[in-house]
């Protein structure tokens, strides 16, 4: 048996990305991945290889699940965005109008934008917790709401690495008394059929991969009272993703369950134009910058939509700027490109010590938008538009 099993299949044309899937194994350090791509509706690429764990005993398969970490963090994007869409979130107005806790410590004034462009200056609490704390959400969200901004709200982005998915998540369930997990499974995930899941079903406990932590971490990027609260209290490692009660529990922010198709098949309900999820206004709406920056906390030069991360001049999505998604601690990610109709998602389970554009989802966009000629494809906004 081979060392690195692939298995799925790729249409005529996105050889590249096989290619590249392949050498992610052979050069790249994977242990378990996946790839999907959607263009224009057509599956064209699904692959999957490697081994869901790390002794090698399980063969990762099409429906193996994977915490795809801060990739969850444009699921929760689409939800917010649903709302403010069928008028029911403005975001423009202040958070307590909704979550009316929240205007201690001097927030009264935050507005809703301000949490989805992680400019909310609540980047975590300063009350010591322990990971167990993090799947107690009536307590994170009453530590939060009684949280004083950690920088001035709206200067700068500082990367909500945990609390985003609370602070979000507690004003969808103020607005429509439903879980942030219930309201993706009943609005996004199930009217798609996409096997992706915010607090994951006790049957699909047996499908998850075992997550590995990387082999060697960065340095805290900021010493700042932000950074720390964002990624020290607590620290957040690799293994915890494997515990069950992570699994089932909610952390919007950190603890989405996907397969790399399933994540795909969200993010080409927003490329292909068919505004299964969100209107074209909407989408652009979610895409539009809030101000581009070096963050505060992650230390990062890029730029926040309304909870997507912009793809820019870096090229984090390809090469086209407006192309917006989400990556994942370790790796995953997902991401729209409506310019080229393009649904993409990379998943796996030996992690690297990023943030942002690891070099395996890195080497894969390349080969996808290397396999498409350009000159089939219309420039600008057109596309989408028309």
């Amino acid at each position: 048996m081979s060392a690195f099993p692939i298995d799925g299949h790729v249409n005529e044309g996105y050889e590249r990305v096989v290619d590249a899937f392949r050498r992610n194994f052979e050069d790249r350090g994977e242990l378990g991945a996946a790839v999907a791509v959607i263009v224009d509706g057509e599956t064209v690429v699904d692959l999957w290889g490697g081994w869901a764990d790390p002794g090698r005993t399980t063969r990762w398969g099409p429906r193996t699940l994977t915490n795809v970490w801060s990739a969850t963090k444009g699921l929760v994007a689409v939800c917010a965005l649903q709302l403010i869409e069928s008028g029911d979130l403005d975001p423009d107005a202040p958070v307590a109008r909704y979550w009316p806790e929240f205007a201690q410590a001097g927030k009264a004034h935050i507005p809703v934008r301000w949490l989805l462009s992680h400019r909310s200056g609540v980047t975590g609490v300063e009350t010591p917790l322990i990971a167990e704390d993090l799947l107690d959400w009536p307590k994170m969200v009453e530590l939060l709401a009684a949280q004083g901004p950690l920088f001035e709200p709206g200067s700068v982005s500082g990367y909500q690495a945990i609390s985003h998915g609370y602070l979000v998540g507690e004003v969808i369930r103020r607005v429509t008394g439903q879980t942030l997990g219930q309201f993706f499974l009943a609005n996004v995930a199930r009217p798609l059929n996409a096997d992706v899941h915010i607090g994951l079903p006790p049957r699909d406990l047996d499908r998850c991969s075992t997550m590995v932590e990387p082999t060697s971490m960065g340095e805290l990027p900021s010493p700042g009272p932000a950074a720390l609260a964002a990624f020290a209290n607590p620290p957040v490692t690799g293994r915890l993703s494997n515990d069950p009660g992570w699994r089932l529990a909610e952390v919007p922010a950190a603890n989405g369950h996907a397969t790399a198709l399933g994540l795909a098949t969200v993010y080409s309900a927003l490329a292909d134009g068919s505004e299964r999820l969100l209107k074209r206004d909407t989408i652009e709406l979610g895409r539009t910058g809030q101000g581009r920056c070096v963050d505060i906390v992650a230390g990062l030069d890029n730029e926040f939509g309304l909870g997507f991360t912009l793809g820019g001049q870096q090229r984090s999505f390809g090469p086209n700027p407006h192309a917006f998604g989400h990556d994942g601690f370790g790796g995953s990610t997902g991401f729209a490109d409506p310019e080229r109709g393009v649904g993409f998602a990379y998943v796996m389970n030996q992690m690297g010590p990023g943030l942002r554009d690891d070099p395996r989802k890195m080497a894969l966009t390349e080969a996808l938008y290397e396999a498409t000629d350009p000159d089939t494809m219309m420039s600008g906004s057109d596309r989408f538009l028309d």
